[in-house]
């Protein structure tokens, strides 16, 4: 099989007013079909976040966001829609872009589009290759999504 799938290193910059250092990170194998969406999704599986409900953007060079679409967007919101761009038509190696997930807690990360484009088969193994972007590599301790550091600090009804 060809080299035809992207590396796309992703480092969790900070969140909650916070910066992480050093920034946990990974890296995902992203194939030519995967959309903006199933990469936040990934993106999202790996840093171990649950409570899904909240917004998410990427932001490319030079400005172009994809993201969620407003039914009733801002007069100057030109946000594409993530279900219906591709990854791969949109970046190309060696590009960086950002994502945030959660608007309000501001979960910032750096996308950066490896040098090397690589072959899915040698990276994921026999089998089917994997239907949305996956994580191949990863470091780093991941935050809890909103702060806590035990089971003590939960609201549960006792």
């Amino acid at each position: 099989m060809a080299r035809t799938w992207l590396q796309v290193r992703v480092d969790l910059l900070g969140g909650l007013g916070a910066r992480l250092k050093p920034p946990p990170g990974r890296i995902f194998l992203v194939g030519p079909s995967h959309t903006f969406l199933a990469l936040a999704d990934a993106i999202n599986a790996a840093f171990a976040r649950w409570d899904l409900a909240h917004l998410h953007r990427f932001e490319l060079a030079g400005g172009r966001q994809i993201g969620f679409v407003d039914p009733e967007p801002f007069e100057d919101d030109e946000t594409e829609d993530h279900a219906a761009v591709k990854v791969a038509d949109a970046v190309a190696p060696g590009e960086e872009f950002g994502f945030v997930f959660d608007f309000g807690d501001r979960w910032e990360h750096r996308c950066r589009v490896l040098a090397e484009k690589v072959d899915p088969r040698q990276e994921w193994g026999p089998g089917p290759l994997p239907r949305e972007p996956v994580a191949i590599w990863g470091w780093g301790v991941i935050p809890d999504q909103y702060g806590r550091r035990s089971a003590a600090e939960l609201e549960l009804d006792p």
